[in-house]
């Protein structure tokens, strides 16, 4: 195993285990889904900026599905997490959110969390 390939593992258990800790598991099929696009976005914040043109299709492609279908199951593990851990997303935001964050939004939080150690 190549070490880039090595890393991108070790990267995607740790987002695993941050969505471990929000409730949400594998069998929601938005999981493997917001799992890579954060991966995505911690690698390359920018792709945040034009999510539907960017890391949505490189998700989709992924996964052989569509763009649409990427969107819908992230919008998906979003809501569940603002109805269910909504003060845990909350401090890994670091600021009080007063609406559900947008798929973009909540991609980043994650993909920041991993990289300043808020995830625990």
């Amino acid at each position: 195993m190549t070490d880039s390939v090595a890393n991108e593992a070790v990267e995607i258990i740790r987002i695993y285990d941050l969505l471990y800790s929000f409730g949400i598991t594998a069998n929601y099929s938005g999981f493997f889904h917001v799992s890579y696009g954060v991966y995505l976005a911690a690698k390359q914040p920018e792709r945040l900026l034009l999510i539907k043109k960017w890391l949505y299709p490189e998700v989709a492609k992924r996964y052989g599905t569509t763009w649409n279908d990427v969107e819908h199951n992230i919008c998906t593990i979003t809501a569940g997490v603002w109805n269910n851990s909504r003060s845990r997303l909350e401090q890994m935001a670091r600021c009080a959110l007063p609406d559900r964050p947008s798929a973009s939004r909540f991609l980043g939080i994650l993909a920041d969390a991993l990289h300043t150690d808020h995830a625990a």
